[in-house]
């Protein structure tokens, strides 16, 4: 998997979630890609979650396979070598992703004048440019008024529009070089946190049914919109969710509980179609009632003997420490993990990319984030040719560490 973009070497000059999961991504595809930060790091290198030491897991998991450069970017003669390494020569090189403030010395101007085929990834925060986040996006897009049971929004702790970006930002890059190769031209592409935001509910079909049906989706805890799903608690003080869209499904969910007959008798109480999911959405209480004392009634180790084989959709809520101590998909089983040891910080189950290439052979895409500068002098000598002399006059001077 690692060779699939072995060719392709992208510059990174980023912060936070979403630029260093695009470049991460890439990395983890074979790409080499290098991250340019300041002398003692950017804002984000000391972002919680921390190991004992101080050292960033938050930073590491999102900076695996990568190169680390530090410049002193706020230099001329720092960013002189900066531009350097962004507009190097190469064929399948040229590629800079950022969601830093792009202007002056790393503006598109100033580097495409010293490579016409620059290809530049950038994010910002809304669609003028103005700053924005995560949370400040997500409040606005409907999502935080829609979940929980109303009353006050409730932010989620995913930072989704982040990975999402993320991921758009790789693809866009993707497309951009595919451009280039036919014509020769480099580009300046743009994503908006916002606009992903934005077009993920138009994509989800929200602002259709505001429009079409004049309906606003309202909160209703962790029920399933349109189609039956719903937590129940378990004898042991555990939860687990239960989702019943496809008709096949639903007389799965009744057969392993022994609870079909009843189940049926909803439909003609309520007249509503059964074999509908609209229908089974709309009978939801009536049949999370009967469902529940099954539930209420056995261990969650007993719920799962019960749905084993029998095509039922569910899954046990777990918090991340019993993410790691219960579920097989979350350890060296799953071919996604493998043990790696981390600079500064020791061994860690480290994911690879979750793509898979049956066809290329064994994985080799589990490598660690970079120590915070370690790349530097190799970058400096391999990529622009300078002299050992040359570098240690940078180090001395402070433009490189």
């Amino acid at each position: 998997m690692s060779s699939l973009l072995s060719d392709l070497r992208v510059v990174e000059v980023s912060a936070f979630i979403a630029a260093p999961l695009g470049g991460m991504t890439l990395a983890q595809l074979g790409a080499e890609v290098i991250r340019i930060d300041p002398i003692g790091g950017n804002i984000d290198y000391r972002r919680w979650p921390v190991a004992p030491n101080g050292t960033s897991l938050y930073w590491t998991a999102l900076n695996k396979a990568k190169r680390s450069v530090t410049l002193a970017l706020d230099r001329p003669e720092g960013r002189e070598i900066a531009q350097a390494i962004i507009t190097a020569s190469g064929e399948n090189a040229g590629f800079l992703l950022t969601n830093l403030p792009a202007s002056g010395w790393m503006g598109y101007e100033a580097l495409s004048a010293k490579r016409d085929d620059l290809i530049m990834l950038r994010l910002t925060g809304n669609p003028d440019g103005s700053a924005a986040v995560d949370y400040t996006v997500n409040c606005a897009s409907g999502f935080p008024m829609a979940t929980g049971r109303g009353g006050e929004p409730v932010n989620h702790v995913l930072p989704a529009w982040d990975v999402a970006a993320g991921l758009y930002l790789a693809t866009g890059l993707l497309a951009a070089e595919r451009h280039r190769r036919r014509t020769g031209r480099g580009q300046e592409v743009t994503v908006a946190l916002a606009d992903v935001m934005l077009a993920t509910v138009g994509n989800l079909g929200y602002l259709a049914d505001v429009r079409v049906n004049g309906a606003v989706r309202p909160p209703m805890g962790n029920d399933l919109y349109g189609a039956y799903g719903r937590d129940f608690a378990t004898a042991d003080g555990r939860r687990a969710m239960v989702v019943a869209i496809s008709n096949r499904q639903w007389k799965a969910l009744g057969k392993a509980t022994g609870l079909t007959e009843r189940l049926a008798m909803i439909g003609p109480l309520m007249d509503v179609d059964m074999n509908d999911e609209g229908g089974r959405f709309l009978a939801r209480d009536a049949i999370s009632a009967v469902l529940a004392p099954w539930f209420a009634a056995r261990t969650l180790s007993e719920v799962e003997s019960a749905f084993a084989g029998a095509g039922v959709l569910w899954g046990p809520y777990r918090d991340f420490g019993q993410l790691v101590a219960e579920d097989a998909r979350c350890s060296t089983a799953n071919p996604l993990f493998r043990e790696v040891e981390q600079p500064e910080v020791g061994p860690l189950l480290v994911p690879g990319s979750p793509l898979g290439f049956p066809g290329l052979g064994e994985r080799t895409d589990h490598r660690p984030a970079p120590v915070l500068g370690q790349d530097t002098d190799a970058v400096l000598a391999d990529l622009l040719g300078l002299p050992s002399a040359e570098i240690g006059r940078l180090h001395d001077a402070g433009i490189v560490a």
